[in-house]
């Protein structure tokens, strides 16, 4: 759907790249995939080797919210969204931000 959209449709012109919406989501997008990466290698580092015991993450945002790899990524797809401004990935954010917001609420119980 994306994809479609941005080959048949989206035509950005030369000042896009300098306009506050572009720079402000890529700000976004980067942020939540630095945010993501960090919460995975805290999830993948919980426990040792040979552990089988339930641990829950305090580390990095885990300490805030329950679900930081998933923030990271919604945080990721609305910067997506806002910086190419298209309707398709605004779409997309929302059903992220949903879907694993939904996720996110069901690991905290």
């Amino acid at each position: 759907m994306q994809g479609f959209y941005f080959v048949n449709y989206c035509k950005y012109e030369d000042y896009w790249l300098s306009d506050m919406r572009f720079v402000l989501g890529l700000f976004l997008f980067f942020s939540g995939l630095i945010i993501n990466i960090h919460s995975d290698h805290v999830l993948r580092n919980l426990r040792k080797p040979g552990e089988t015991s339930y641990k829950i993450p305090n580390k990095g945002l885990f300490r805030y919210v329950t679900g930081a790899n998933y923030f990271g990524e919604i945080l990721e797809w609305s910067g997506f969204a806002i910086a190419s401004w298209s309707p398709t990935a605004a779409v997309f954010a929302l059903f992220a931000a949903l879907f694993l917001g939904q996720r996110s609420l069901h690991h905290h119980k």
